[in-house]
């Protein structure tokens, strides 16, 4: 079984089976094709009944209702114009979704009274229900619809539209958004025992069926290229780590990229510095930023962006057998700067050092942004609402904060400066890994600043939103896939040709 629903979209008409969804305004009020549904008018003592009122995602639903075939008709409110932006549009997709139960066919009547619900907007309809009726089941054995649970998988969604041509065209590009969105969730979701570096690597070099061009490097190459922060991390494991370099070349031939890098720590045991055993499990999905990254390029391919855009990952597994890392070890990053590793458990920033300077020595990018599970600080900060977002460059954040807005992957800016700069400072290097609890999420920040140089530059911690954030319209998974519409839109709005 897929683990998405499917959509489609056709010519605005009257459903004469399965169930119907009528889309209304805060009102109540019924378009002429959505009374079409409704010949004994029970709509009208429905809503009566239940005090609707079209509220946005408020719902009633008749079952069997009187003089139609219908099984069931669910109306649900897409409340005032202030309600009604592209997170808003999502939301109601959703909400179709959750309210799938066992139909197998599902019509949304889109012709909507009185509200201009356009192309994008009925596209944005279409991957909420994508997003929402995701589901990571495939190591049960008895699946949940067995146990009387629904599954909106099961069920054909038929978005109906005056202008179903140009809903469409617009749903194929959001439809490879989500399925950006759903492979990072796929990614993170894995169990570590599944999902290695060299597994990991091989679902990145998948992409190159959608055009991306992907170069992997092994532990010989990181070594001549003198990653010894990265190789640090992973001395600990019999698993090699890899780099994957992916490259989307949909923009003009010589323009520079947009870079993304993402920490992709398949297992984070804390290493030496061994992470209490409650709640370690969860420390499969410390690769969530490496995830997105695989998905935003996803993303940018499916879509055929008109961009140029590089997406680098490093995996590795940090583990303490025998070979692991020591704290007090000191080593040398690809920069030349060396490091003392107070402690082991700060490994991801290690990682993303050799990677941020790879990057910009190589492909020298209009900007680079990385994206890690980084640190738990920024969940005490921030909660599970909004990811960390640390930059050198005003009208990046800016712009990130903006997308942000827009697709409902919140951002909030945290500080960085030379007072937090001198924690991070030792007699033993140039620098040490960890400047303790005070200012956690900065101080890693603030090491990351060292290896960027003066590149534009942003670093998302989303330690809170990529795994174990609260469920919501669109999510019922314990992944988000978080930072892939949020880097999508960010390239659509300000990055392309």
């Amino acid at each position: 079984m897929t683990d998405r629903a499917s959509v489609s979209f056709e010519k605005i008409a009257a459903p004469k089976k399965g169930s119907a969804v009528l889309l209304v305004p805060e009102g109540g009020a019924l378009s002429k094709a959505q009374k079409a549904c409704d010949p004994a008018g029970a709509l009208k003592r429905a809503f009566a009944a239940a005090d609707f009122k079209g509220k946005f995602c408020s719902v009633c639903e008749i079952l069997a209702p009187e003089g139609s075939e219908l099984d069931r008709i669910l109306v649900i409110g897409v409340g005032t114009s202030d309600d009604r932006n592209e997170e808003a549009w999502l939301k109601i997709g959703g909400h179709i979704a959750a309210n799938a139960k066992s139909a197998k066919n599902i019509s949304v009547i889109a012709d909507i009274e009185d509200v201009d619900a356009g192309a994008d907007e009925l596209a944005a309809v279409g991957m909420g229900i994508i997003l929402r009726s995701y589901v990571f089941d495939k190591y049960k054995t008895k699946k949940d619809e067995d146990n009387g649970k629904s599954d909106a998988r099961k069920t054909a969604f038929t978005i109906l539209s005056e202008d179903a041509d140009a809903a469409a065209k617009a749903f194929k590009r959001a439809e490879g958004i989500a399925d950006g969105v759903i492979l990072a969730r796929n990614l993170v979701n894995e169990p570590a025992n599944v999902l290695g570096p060299v597994e990991f690597a091989q679902k990145a070099e998948e992409l190159e069926k959608l055009g991306v061009d992907v170069e992997i490097l092994t532990e010989k190459e990181m070594k001549k290229l003198g990653m010894g922060a990265l190789l640090g991390v992973a001395q600990g494991s019999v698993r090699p780590p890899r780099i994957a370099i992916m490259k989307w070349n949909g923009g003009k031939k010589k323009e520079k990229p947009v870079a993304f890098v993402g920490k992709g720590v398949v297992f984070d045991t804390g290493g030496i510095s061994i992470k209490p055993a409650g709640g370690m499990e969860d420390m499969k999905g410390d690769m969530g930023g490496a995830a997105a990254v695989v998905g935003v390029m996803h993303a940018l391919a499916a879509r055929k962006a008109n961009t140029n855009a590089i997406g680098i990952i490093g995996l590795v597994e940090n583990m303490p057998d025998g070979n692991a890392q020591r704290p007090g070890d000191i080593v040398t990053s690809m920069s030349g700067q060396t490091i003392e590793v107070i402690n082991t458990d700060a490994e991801g920033r290690l990682v993303l050092a050799d990677l941020l300077w790879y990057c910009n020595d190589r492909f020298e990018p209009k900007f680079m942004i990385n994206l890690a599970t980084l640190t738990g600080a920024v969940i005490i900060a921030l909660g599970n609402d909004h990811a960390g977002l640390f930059s050198n460059n005003d009208e990046l954040a800016e712009r990130l904060h903006a997308s942000g807005d827009v697709t409902g992957e919140k951002v909030w800016r945290l500080p960085l400066g030379k007072a937090y700069d001198k924690l991070i400072d030792t007699k033993n290097a140039d620098m040490k890994n960890t400047g303790g609890r005070a200012a956690g999420s900065i101080t890693a920040a603030q090491f990351l600043q060292r290896f960027v140089k003066d590149t534009p530059w942003a670093h998302l911690d989303v330690a809170g939103t990529a795994m174990g954030s609260p469920k919501s319209e669109i999510n019922e998974s314990w992944a988000s896939g978080f930072g892939v519409r949020l880097l999508d839109r960010l390239v659509a709005d300000h990055y392309e040709s």
